[in-house]
């Protein structure tokens, strides 16, 4: 913690558009300096102007840009960034993203990669929520 007693927390925002700009804008109000990334074609957007830094992710799909785990997790470490946020969608249901978070030394903003997995598969999460007492919706068991 600083002086001001806030947690010494930069989020990379591992996402783009409206979500990218959510999660922003609550970082900045919670005082964390904040990275964004993103790719070329993303480049004038607001969430990219909104961020106190940004990097430019490499390629030219979906898939060699917001989905390169590689990379985001080196504009984490490059920018000095000690928390990654990756929304929804895209990275933010890959329970071996968020491990690679963790083991890279930074913080994973959102459940356990244990969590994901479980919640990830639809019979599985059935399962673990009847057992955990929950009510669930009858339904068609594969």
């Amino acid at each position: 913690m600083n002086r001001e007693g806030v947690c010494n927390i930069k989020v990379l925002v591992a996402n783009r558009g409206e979500i990218a700009c959510r999660i922003l804008r609550a970082c900045i109000e919670a005082g964390h300096p904040t990275v964004a990334v993103y790719a070329g074609n993303d480049a004038d957007s607001m969430f990219v102007e909104m961020a106190d830094e940004a990097v430019l992710l490499m390629g030219d799909t979906i898939g060699e840009t917001y989905l390169d785990q590689r990379q985001i997790i080196e504009a984490a470490r490059s920018t000095g960034a000690t928390a990654i946020h990756p929304g929804f969608g895209f990275l933010s249901e890959r329970a071996d993203f968020a491990t690679a978070v963790l083991e890279a030394g930074l913080t994973w903003v959102g459940p356990s990669p244990q969590a994901i997995e479980k919640m990830g598969d639809k019979m599985t999460a059935r399962q673990t929520m009847r057992e955990a007492g929950v009510p669930v919706i009858p339904g068609e068991e594969v």
